[in-house]
């Protein structure tokens, strides 16, 4: 296929949804080394930003728009009936109500007018503070930039919890699953192989891998599909409340006014003019007209107060050198260490990576002598990261391993005693409220990435210092004198569930997931129903997100408010009654809550 100008791919000419991935490679004109800053700069002057347009708002009809709704009508109604209907009986207009009538209109819709811009500034502030971030490819290096900054042409990485970031083609790596349930109506996961597109919009489920964008902003599936409700107009809450106090009110003026013509007139036989200008009290006397005026400017002082509590921060783990258990004889710490970077990330990593690697004395030793064959990334189920590389000494095939010490035990098949003691140290670690990490490895004689291989050995085990947030024990304290019952849950093992627990003084009445599924051994919770275990807990170890404790305190007619950062609790955020997305959440989790926070301190809220 001839290539053609960038133009015409703006314009859609060629379907790079359906042609060879080779050919895409050509028709965006770009490399495996990304794009330069110069040319991605220079492509955003044709393709435009990476976001959706927004429509633009007269200034003036948006303040007229604030003397159009039912509380204003009657007003409005009140000042024509003034100069209108009030010009009899030998008297003049009543002018004087007229002029008042109008200033009050003026000046609520004013005010309101100023407080409402004013809050929408600080929101769309706010929101650019939290606009979706991506890892692109440019001038070589990786790096995070904002997801409005992407044109065809760019390579991204997208690796789970992701939302991806605009419609791509997947390059070279093991099938992704996508959630694009959002987009498609699909209830579960699909996969996507490399070669395949995915869209703009859906989340990250499973995998990792590099992918070339090849639309962006309206040009998307999503662009295209929101496009075609442009036009729709959606009522908030807020607006239909407003409605409802209007047309209540209007509906009892309306039964008070005929009440009140059929008594004074028919009745009483009183003066036209007299008559009009009780009618004019009780039209103005029975409106709440200030209310929407108050409302506005409470919400607006609201938005100015969360748009003044700061920015994204970010929690930084440590490992420590002295604390690391060796379980191989013959093998040091710094081995252990070094296997341990070897199954890390050293591009795009997570903050357990990025602790690891930096351990190491110059960060390249993580790949130093070896040759990457395939990297296994983390996800919620197997709770660890693996990878198989060759050792170009002699040519040998070894997996190195890291991640949750359960998953790691269970990966080596370990002797009874040997588990014991590794849940020993677990033990010791988790009393000092450290966390821990354990490491394997395998030698692979096969020299295939899908082959099983030789036994795994656990070699080691890490402790990973991450203490809770100096105002947690505040925020739980605070929770509990409001009659909020707070429980943890956790994928961490039970005993830093229970040390976490005593220092953030919320108890230590907490269990296993085995509880859950009725495989605990322990007599006393053995007999209790689920559901009565899980409100008396203060918490549970080890969970998965299918154990579903959320849907099961729901059931018992609990409403449920849920915090959380992790792709592991979006499902939970997305089924709580509240949704939180804490602080440096994932866009997973984040895209499923109800609420997005911007700095650590909870209880400010």
């Amino acid at each position: 296929m001839a290539a053609i100008s960038l133009e015409q791919i703006k314009n859609e000419s060629v379907d790079l949804e359906k042609i060879p991935i080779e050919e895409v490679f050509a028709q965006l004109k770009y490399t495996r080394e990304g794009l330069s800053s110069t040319e991605g700069e220079s492509r955003i002057q044709i393709f435009g930003p990476n976001k959706l347009e927004e429509k633009k708002e007269s200034k003036f009809l948006k303040f007229l728009g604030f003397m159009w709704n039912p509380l204003s009508w009657v007003m409005e109604a009140a000042a024509v009936m003034a100069i209108a209907l009030a010009n009899g009986g030998g008297q003049p207009p009543d002018w004087q109500d007229f002029v008042g009538i109008v200033c009050l209109l003026v000046i609520n819709s004013t005010i309101s007018f100023i407080e409402e811009n004013n809050a929408g500034n600080a929101a769309a502030a706010l929101m650019a503070g939290l606009a979706p971030k991506t890892k692109v490819l440019r001038d070589g290096k990786w790096s995070e930039q904002e997801a409005a900054i992407l044109v065809p042409g760019d390579i991204i990485s997208i690796k789970l919890g992701d939302i991806i970031p605009a419609d791509a083609r997947l390059l070279e790596g093991d099938p992704l699953k996508v959630d694009q349930a959002a987009l498609t109506g699909e209830s579960l996961p699909v996969t996507r192989h490399p070669g395949q597109e995915v869209f703009s919009g859906s989340t990250c489920k499973q995998g990792e891998i590099e992918a070339v964008v090849i639309a962006t902003g309206v040009h998307t599936f999503f662009g295209k599909a929101a496009h075609l409700v442009d036009n729709t107009n959606n009522v908030g809450h807020f607006q239909m409340v407003l409605k409802s106090i209007g047309n209540f009110c209007i509906c009892s003026i309306a039964v008070g006014m005929l009440a009140e013509i059929i008594v004074m007139y028919p009745i009483q036989h009183r003066k036209y003019r007299d008559g009009i200008d009780n009618l004019l009290v009780l039209l103005i006397g029975g409106i709440p007209i200030a209310m929407p005026t108050v409302l506005s400017v409470t919400m607006a002082i609201g938005s100015h107060k969360l748009s003044q509590q700061g920015t994204l921060t970010l929690n930084k783990l440590s490992v420590d050198r002295n604390l690391i258990e060796v379980f191989i004889k013959g093998m040091d710490k710094e081995h252990v260490i070094l296997l341990a970077a070897r199954a890390a990330r050293t591009e795009n990593q997570d903050a357990i990576d990025a602790a690891i690697v930096g351990m190491l004395a110059d960060p390249k030793e993580a790949r130093a002598g070896i040759t990457e064959v395939y990297f296994l990334p983390f996800n919620p189920n197997d709770k660890r990261t693996a990878l198989t590389y060759i050792d170009n000494k002699d040519g040998t095939w070894h997996r190195a391993s890291k991640g949750a010490p359960e998953q790691i035990i269970e990966l080596c098949n370990m002797r009874e005693d040997a588990q014991k003691k590794i849940h020993t140290m677990i033990e010791k670690f988790a009393e000092r409220g450290l966390r821990s990490l354990g490491v394997a490895r395998q030698e692979v004689p096969e020299k295939t990435k899908e082959s099983a291989g030789a036994p795994w050995q656990f070699v080691g085990l890490l402790s990973v210092f991450d203490p809770p947030r100096h105002d947690s024990a505040e925020t739980i304290r605070q929770a509990l004198n409001l009659d909020v019952n707070v429980k943890m849950i956790t994928g961490d093992q039970l005993a830093i569930a229970k040390e976490t627990g005593r220092r953030l003084g919320m108890g230590t009445n907490m269990y296993p997931y085995a509880t859950l599924l009725g495989l605990d051994k322990d007599s006393s919770v053995a007999s209790m129903p689920v559901e009565e275990l899980i409100e008396k807990a203060d918490g549970f170890a080890g969970v998965f997100p299918e154990h579903e404790i959320v849907k099961k305190l729901q059931e018992s007619k609990h409403i449920c408010g849920m915090t959380g950062d992790g792709v592991n609790d979006a499902p939970a955020l997305k089924k709580a009654d509240i949704g939180i997305a804490v602080a440096n959440a994932t866009d997973a989790a984040r895209g499923a809550s109800d609420i997005v926070l911007t700095e650590p301190e909870f209880e400010k809220r």
